[in-house]
């Protein structure tokens, strides 16, 4: 049984309160995140695939799997890369019901607005939406099916 988004929450909320705050060693520690991100494949980094309202790119795909989701993101700066890793490490292998009632709060718990910025923000917000885009299309689908 994988880990509810919430469990997963409380995990990264864990994780950023052992740096107490520190700008610099969170900074660090996100860009950290994303070369942890398993590598994307280079045939999916299209512009279909690229997040609308990201400062930087980033690509973003999705599969279904015995009816749960796996992403596959990439960036081409590090912290942004960093910030879609923990999106997919909340969202990955979750039901689309899951991801779409899903409530993100680790955001302000670790206070992420404060250094990412506004930007940053915006295009963390369409990173959420698209994924939650994709849990929509395979609930329609399995709909579908049924």
């Amino acid at each position: 049984m994988s880990k509810s988004i919430t469990d997963i929450q409380q995990e990264i909320i864990q994780e950023f309160s052992l740096l107490d705050g520190d700008m610099e060693m969170t900074v660090f520690y996100i860009m950290e995140l994303g070369q942890k991100l398993p590598a994307m494949n280079e045939a999916d980094k299209t512009e279909d695939n690229v997040v609308k309202g990201c400062q930087s790119k980033v690509w973003l795909t999705a599969r279904l799997d015995s009816d749960r989701v796996f992403f596959s993101a990439d960036s081409n700066t590090a912290i942004t890369k960093g910030l879609v890793s923990l999106l997919v490490r909340i969202f990955n292998g979750q039901q689309p019901d899951e991801i779409l009632r899903a409530e993100l709060n680790f955001m302000q718990q670790i206070g992420m607005e404060r250094f990412i910025g506004t930007q940053r923000s915006n295009g963390f917000a369409a990173m959420i939406k698209q994924m939650k885009i994709y849990a929509l299309a395979f609930k329609t689908q399995q709909e579908v099916k049924s």
